[in-house]
């Protein structure tokens, strides 16, 4: 405030000086009763401007001149500034507004602030902490659940410990009496062979007595007879081999524990204008995708690729597995891994393990130092295709067990394995119709879905986690020279799906509720037909072999495609 008018109570007309002045001229600097305010602004020598002596009184001093109040805002600074700045270097230029147009703006945010807390912001932080409560109210009850599946997964393996002892003791109680039996076989023959010795001896000294010319002419000596007994016994005991118990099998045995995630993802929205919300997209789509660079596999065509890190890359081409390592994106090595085996699909497990299904053995092996275990031996089904859940559980999809040949699909479903326990089955929609007819890829979604690409329906299947169905994408938005082709597919940082078109060469972006979003078709594909995405949601998308005879054209490459910011 003024130092003019600290302490005083009633502030007179500079005027007249007798009558309470309402008003101050911040042009002449004085105040003014209303009767000598229209006496004031008569005079044209100067524009006056006059304003109530509250409103003066409350704007704020100048912190640059002493003896001005404040009655303008400068944007570009956001401060207050008097008439006196406008002119000065420091505000040269800049937008300026009268301090009451400011105050009204201000007014304004701090009304669309408060409507936009009160009926957007206010609301989302209680249904998060609604479901935050739900959260600790089911934390109880899924870990309840996890240890009574361990419980009961740990009962099963002792049970069939349990029944492999027995057995193996009854086997070793068999042996005891046999090797019993063949003792006292034994026995009594030796029993008999010494009565004999007995009757001979016997015989023998009689004869020597006698001195019978006659019967000792007649003997007959068995000596060769009783040389030969008794014959001997050959008994090899059996022994039991321990084996050293490892814990990692006995892990694998038991079954895997996924870790516990907890990721804090940063969540924004635009005020919305029709009650719909959206989410920030913090990757969203570049106007013209970008081909990044070419690697050659050495492979005539790429069957399946998978990130391992955005420096290693497995490539498989048939039953041919090689890791590519990258250097600021260029290929310095590639090592094969594995061959010989028919797989028809890989993945990795979050211990960094590659897992594959083997089409002809119906089942599903782990590869740890190039050694394969079996972890689950497939019963009427052959395996196909594999993901890891972000649970850890295996996705599969199988198909029953024919006499057909490999094109012919049938009953086809997707199983959830945990470890070797198949702990659901995906087939049939509400309405008992087969889900799927056939499936070259399947992927999980961040939300979750589980996506399937039916080389049949040509159409990417969808299902929520507990397998109700969500929407099938077939036919886009927009005619090809094709019918839709659709083969590999993966899922970005964003829940796009992502889906190669192979007799189209190209690639199909849609978001999470099946709704089209993009196509890339500017980056020289040929016949892509696997694709997977690194940490910075770059794809790298596997190339097939195009053509027969003559226009055979064989790729194999692997192209790295940049689609978002």
């Amino acid at each position: 405030m003024d130092p003019r008018y600290g302490g005083q109570d009633i502030v007179r007309c500079t005027v007249c000086e007798t009558v309470v002045a309402p008003m101050h001229c911040e042009v002449c600097h004085i105040d003014l009763c209303k009767d000598c305010v229209e006496a004031h602004l008569a005079d044209q020598s100067k524009v006056h401007k006059v304003v109530s002596l509250k409103q003066f009184l409350s704007s704020p001093k100048c912190p640059v001149h002493a003896t001005k109040h404040c009655e303008l805002h400068c944007k570009q600074c956001d401060v207050p500034i008097c008439s006196q700045c406008v002119i000065s270097k420091a505000h040269k230029d800049h937008d300026v507004v009268e301090m009451m147009e400011n105050f009204k703006n201000k007014q304004t945010a701090l009304r669309k602030d408060l409507e936009e807390i009160e009926k957007v912001i206010y609301p989302k932080f209680q249904k998060s902490e609604a479901f935050i409560k739900r959260k600790k109210t089911d934390r109880r009850k899924h870990f309840q659940k996890l240890k009574k599946d361990l419980n009961e997964q740990g009962e099963a393996l002792h049970k069939e410990i349990d029944n492999i002892i027995q057995s193996m003791q009854t086997e070793i109680d068999e042996m005891d009496e046999a090797h019993l039996k063949a003792l006292d076989k034994h026995e009594n023959q030796i029993k008999s062979f010494i009565t004999e010795c007995k009757h001979i001896i016997s015989d023998l000294k009689l004869l020597l007595e006698g001195n019978d010319f006659s019967s000792v002419s007649n003997f007959k000596s068995k000596i060769e007879y009783f040389r030969k007994c008794p014959p001997k016994l050959k008994i090899s005991l059996p022994i039991f081999k321990p084996k050293e118990i490892k814990r990692n099998q006995l892990v694998e045995l038991l079954g895997s524990l996924s870790h516990l995630s907890i990721e804090t993802e940063v969540q924004g929205y635009t005020v919305p204008s029709s009650g719909a919300e959206f989410c920030h997209q913090d990757r969203p789509l570049l106007d013209v995708p970008q081909l990044i660079t070419e690697l050659k596999t050495g492979f005539a065509s790429v069957n399946d690729v998978i990130c391992l890190s955005d420096e290693e890359i497995l490539v498989r081409c048939g039953g041919s597995i090689r890791k590519l390592y990258l250097l600021q994106g260029e290929l310095v090595k590639s090592v094969q891994i594995r061959s010989g085996d028919w797989i028809e699909g890989i993945a990795v497990t979050r211990s960094g393990d590659l897992v594959c299904t083997d089409y002809a053995k119906r089942s599903i092996n782990l590869l740890i130092n190039n050694q394969v275990q079996t972890l689950i031996r497939l019963q009427g089904w052959i395996p196909r295709n594999i993901c890891v859940a972000s649970s850890g559980d295996f996705l599969v999809f199988l198909v029953k067990d024919t006499d057909a040949i490999i094109d012919e699909v049938y009953e086809p479903r997707v199983a959830r394995y945990s470890g070797s326990t198949e702990k659901q089955s995906i087939q049939l929609d509400d309405q008992g119709k087969l889900l799927y007819l056939s499936g070259s890829n399947i992927i999980e979604n961040r939300n979750l879905d589980i996506c399937v690409v039916d080389w049949k329906l040509r159409s990417v299947t969808v299902v929520n986690s507990a397998g109700k169905l969500r929407f099938k994408y077939r036919n886009p938005p927009f005619a090809t020279k094709k019918l839709f082709s659709p083969c590999g597919i993966t899922t970005d940082s964003q829940s796009r799906i992502l889906v190669t078109d192979c007799d189209n060469h190209s690639i199909h972006i849609v978001d999470q509720d099946g709704q089209f979003l993009q196509l890339i078709n500017n980056c020289d594909l040929n016949n892509p037909w696997c694709l997977c995405i690194d940490s910075r949601d770059d794809i790298f998308v596997g190339e097939m072999i195009l053509g027969h005879g003559e226009t055979l054209h064989v790729s194999g490459k692997l192209k790295k495609i940049r689609y978002c910011l």
